[in-house]
């Protein structure tokens, strides 16, 4: 009799410790997913893990650096070691700061592509293998709105988020017959901590810029981190097995396509 491992599969997702990916965390276990929690806030990693299991789910935390190869095949050995093969990978590390292109340097062009960019390449790199050998995998990046129509004070983060979704694309096409789907998941303005770490360091009025951005929505506020998580979970679910090299706004209509 064949394993039923239809609610019980490896996910890992990265940057899982607050926000959006801890609120993909939650909703993950939720489904019966064991879950690695990745996060360099090891602290709020762990809170995030004893939420899951306080819920009575299953997941670890791990540090892990997405910029730092050697770190993420650490990591992964120690998810497989812990709770087998990655199964489900959720991209989700990131971070932006808000400069017109002209006040930026390589320095700060490095730090926004190693982190947003590579650090997807480097995991997906690192998960698909046995993926392949297992005959079923999902892969769900989070992009960016940004990286769709661009943002203004964001170039190298559009970019770096652009580049994100058309790997996913290419990665959908060159898996699709090893039951691998990978999809893009597009946050617009969210109430994260990220964001308010952004415009705080900004200047000008945080609760202003907040509120402009609020009004560019279409329903007229800021998304919850539990919203976008809806849609990642879907993505990882086997009822998505059909749907692969999606990009997926979650932005209250400020993206349509």
């Amino acid at each position: 009799m064949t394993e039923d491992r239809s609610t019980d599969r490896v996910a890992l997702v990265t940057g899982g410790a607050r926000g959006i990916g801890r609120e993909i965390c939650l909703g993950l276990a939720a489904e019966g997913r064991r879950v690695a929690v990745a996060d360099l806030r090891t602290d709020l990693a762990a809170e995030t893990v004893a939420a899951i299991e306080a819920g009575g789910g299953t997941a670890i935390s791990l540090t892990m650096d997405v910029t730092d190869s050697d770190a993420v095949v650490q990591g992964l050995h120690q998810v497989v070691d812990e709770l087998g093969p990655v199964e489900i990978l959720v991209n989700c590390a990131g971070w932006d700061e808000f400069k017109p292109f002209v006040e930026t340097d390589e320095e700060f062009w490095d730090r926004i592509i190693e982190l947003n960019y590579k650090g997807t390449l480097r995991t997906v790199h690192g998960c698909l293998p046995s993926m392949i050998d297992n005959g079923w995998g999902r892969i769900v990046n989070i992009g960016s709105d940004a990286g769709r129509v661009g943002s203004s004070l964001e170039a190298v983060y559009s970019g770096a988020k652009g580049a994100v979704i058309a790997f996913t694309k290419t990665i959908a096409r060159e898996v699709a017959r090893n039951g691998i789907t990978a999809n893009t998941v597009c946050p617009g303005p969210t109430a994260t901590p990220l964001i308010e770490e952004i415009v705080s360091q900004g200047e000008g009025d945080g609760d202003k810029i907040i509120g402009a951005m609020a009004r560019a929505v279409p329903m007229k506020r800021l998304g919850q981190p539990d919203e976008v998580a809806s849609a990642v979970v879907y993505f990882a679910s086997e009822a998505a097995g059909f749907v692969s090299g999606q990009t997926l706004s979650v932005s209250g209509g400020l993206t349509m396509s």
